[in-house]
């Protein structure tokens, strides 16, 4: 499908580079030629070829071959019926500044990642949670809008295992820059193990005064299984095993959690977690690196 998009603005781009060298060149003739002079009736006939030749067959040639190309194009790129086995169905739901991901079919649910199985069809319903997002994987298809109250398709499928970046590419607040999503195409058995690692994860809760703590606030907001019910924020039953925090602010290594923790308002300014200036540091230091556990 990426490849269907490429070809057509390659092709686009060809078609608008010849008429944009032709115009210029006709241009630099009538700047450089010498004046001549009509009677009326030669006048009026170099008038009618102008606006029949330039004004009515020039555009419509141009909208008839990029149709040509364009029309097989975007029907490729439809979530129309297919022979065999239906595709895998995924819920994609955009907030600001984050993506929350769902596979139904298995109650699995994520934050910031998308995982697909390589080499078969998957559908992404897409919406919003907020204003208006857009879904985008440029290296797997096309963009599509996501929008409060509506639910749009798309269709993707990913050749061979590999890890592609996805971006929202709908200017959604001053932190769109900032929602990254981060997909990964598996062999059919990897992506199964990982959807049943993720299935019935193993989650030991935070002992003492720090689980209180993530209990009493984080927990109102965060889901993690099995531990809290939160459904306001990103879900953290396996922020461990995330390539970044914050939808692409920082790489998720040893110690990150710790400081996203402390700097978020600082890394990433505006987004819905409150300060944690009121919790007593080492609570919060236990809770960030409970946190780097959670990796189904």
């Amino acid at each position: 499908m990426a490849r269907e998009v490429a070809l057509l603005w390659w092709v686009m781009c060809g078609f608008a580079s010849v008429v944009l060298l032709v115009l210029t060149a006709l241009w630099v003739h009538a700047m450089r030629r010498a004046p001549r002079r009509f009677d009326a009736a030669r006048a009026d006939t170099l008038n009618r070829r102008w606006l029949i030749g330039g004004g009515l067959l020039l555009p419509s040639v141009s909208v008839a071959l990029l149709l040509l190309f364009g029309v097989p194009a975007g029907q490729r790129l439809l979530p129309l019926p297919l022979d065999g086995e239906p595709p895998l169905r995924i819920e994609v739901i955009g907030h600001q500044w984050w993506w929350e991901v769902r596979y139904p079919d298995s109650g699995v649910v994520t934050a910031n990642q998308l995982h697909l199985p390589a080499g078969r069809p998957v559908d992404l319903q897409v919406s919003s949670a907020d204003v208006i997002h857009s879904f985008w994987v440029p290296r797997l298809g096309g963009k599509i809008d996501m929008l409060p109250g509506r639910h749009n398709r798309i269709r993707l499928q990913a050749d061979r295992p590999g890890r592609f970046r996805g971006q929202c590419s709908e200017f959604c607040g001053t932190q769109h820059s900032h929602m990254i999503l981060d997909v990964q195409a598996h062999a059919e058995a990897d992506f199964q193990a990982w959807l049943q690692a993720r299935r019935e994860p193993q989650v030991a809760a935070l002992p003492g005064p720090p689980g209180e703590v993530f209990q009493a606030r984080c927990g109102q907001c965060h889901r993690v299984a099995g531990i809290s019910d939160g459904a306001r924020a990103p879900d953290l039953s396996d922020i461990g095993s995330r390539k970044s925090l914050g939808g692409g602010v920082l790489s998720n290594e040893p110690g990150a959690l710790r400081r996203w923790l402390r700097e978020h308002q600082r890394l990433k300014p505006g987004n819905a977690m409150p300060l944690h200036d009121d919790i007593d540091p080492d609570h919060l230091g236990a809770i960030a690196d409970w946190l780097e556990t959670l990796t189904p």
